[in-house]
């Protein structure tokens, strides 16, 4: 792995310090809260100075190059820097269900979890605790820490924050939600989503390059787009995935996702209050045919839903 050189060279350790210099006045996000996390303060996403987690587990139900035949070793991060309306994790998102823990013992997991034969350790909704999952990675190392790295993120990143993941990150897999600011500041309160987020993936792509897979076709380097078709198309799919296409390359992967359904606030939103609909979910999957998207997963649309 690149962070056993980073560590090596003492690079490791210097990007831990700076991140943690920014939790005085975080600016981790693009939400630039200014919470002294280091005193205490939280923020929009809720996350004070410790990690806390909802969950530590073994995960077979992602993309197969992430499950692999043994599974991903998946860490669920409380809190989040969006607060989409639709959100089906939205205990551990929003309400910050979880256990605190301290990084020794983020680092503990991440062995335990290499001990259970997993391909990698993926941190979902990790970005506002990007420097204590650099530290957890910094203890695990002398302790014979060595999986690829997942940074399963909602894409709305800080340039600067990811260059503190150059090298340490093997596998992003970021979401592309909308191609709209105004959908993405109603739905998930996030100003500037678009720009933002291309400029992330973007540099997620620049690190990382298109994915690579061993033997086993187990991934173990490079970038997966995943995209949540809307109802309304209130994702703008007709206008990201030709982005992706012409931004990113016609190579890269794409996870076009049918699985929307109105959790937590969405059920009292108008045009938001019900599923996908066959036509909806079928225009997302023309335009990723024409824009010569061929690499990735098209999720089946469930009738029962698809008929709502």
């Amino acid at each position: 792995m690149d962070y056993f050189a980073l560590y090596k060279s003492g690079e490791l350790l210097k990007r831990v310090s700076r991140a943690y210099q920014q939790l005085l006045a975080c600016d981790l996000c693009p939400h630039d809260c200014g919470a002294n996390r280091i005193k205490g303060e939280r923020g929009i996403c809720g996350a004070g100075l410790k990690p806390k987690i909802a969950s530590a587990n073994v995960h077979r139900g992602e993309e197969p190059p992430i499950s692999g035949t043994n599974g991903s070793g998946t860490i669920f991060l409380s809190g989040c820097s969006l607060k989409c309306v639709f959100c089906q994790n939205f205990p551990i998102s929003q309400f910050g269900n979880g256990e605190e823990i301290t990084t020794v013992e983020l680092a503990s997991r991440m062995l335990k979890l290499q001990k259970q034969l997993v391909h990698n350790i993926n941190f979902v909704t990790p970005t506002h605790y990007l420097p204590q999952i650099l530290a957890a990675l910094w203890l695990a190392i002398p302790q014979g820490f060595r999986l690829p790295i997942i940074w399963n993120s909602s894409g709305y990143e800080k340039i600067d924050a990811l260059q503190l993941l150059d090298g340490v990150v093997s596998i992003y897999l970021p979401d592309m939600k909308y191609s709209d600011d105004i959908a993405a500041v109603e739905i998930s309160s996030a100003p500037d989503y678009c720009r933002i987020n291309r400029d992330a993936v973007t540099e997620m792509k620049r690190q990382v390059g298109h994915l690579q897979v061993d033997d086993n076709g187990v991934a173990v380097k490079g970038l997966i787009v995943r995209h949540l078709v809307l109802p309304e198309g209130r994702a703008g799919s007709l206008e990201t995935i030709p982005w992706i296409a012409e931004n990113l390359g016609q190579e890269t992967h794409i996870a076009l996702m049918s699985q929307y359904f109105p959790a937590h606030k969405a059920v009292e939103i108008p045009g938001m209050s019900r599923p996908v609909n066959h036509e909806e979910y079928d225009a997302a999957v023309r335009v990723l045919e024409e824009a010569g998207l061929e690499n990735g997963w098209v999720q089946e649309l469930d009738e029962e839903r698809g008929s709502a």
